[in-house]
């Protein structure tokens, strides 16, 4: 009975560490590096980042104080979308 509560803890601990295997980061890009990207293109200043799915999500406010949003591609670095 010892062995199989063990067996079972053991499988249950797998469990729980496969799914965080599952999102590593891997080669994406860094949050650091959607920063540099965004700010390239015109962010000063960011409220907000996101990481969604595989794009990083970045908010924030251009030289004049303009909202602007820039999706910035995990995997490439290259900016999906920008709304202003």
């Amino acid at each position: 009975m010892r062995n199989y509560i063990l067996s079972l803890a053991a499988a249950a601990a797998l469990g729980v560490t496969a799914p965080a295997a599952a999102y590593d980061s891997g080669s994406l890009l860094s949050m650091q590096d959607a920063l540099a990207v965004a700010t390239d293109i015109g962010v000063v200043t960011v409220s907000d980042v996101e990481f969604a799915g595989y794009e990083w999500q970045i908010e924030g406010r251009d030289l004049s104080g303009r909202y602007m949003e820039v999706d910035v591609d995990a995997a490439t670095g290259e900016v999906l979308n920008v709304d202003r």
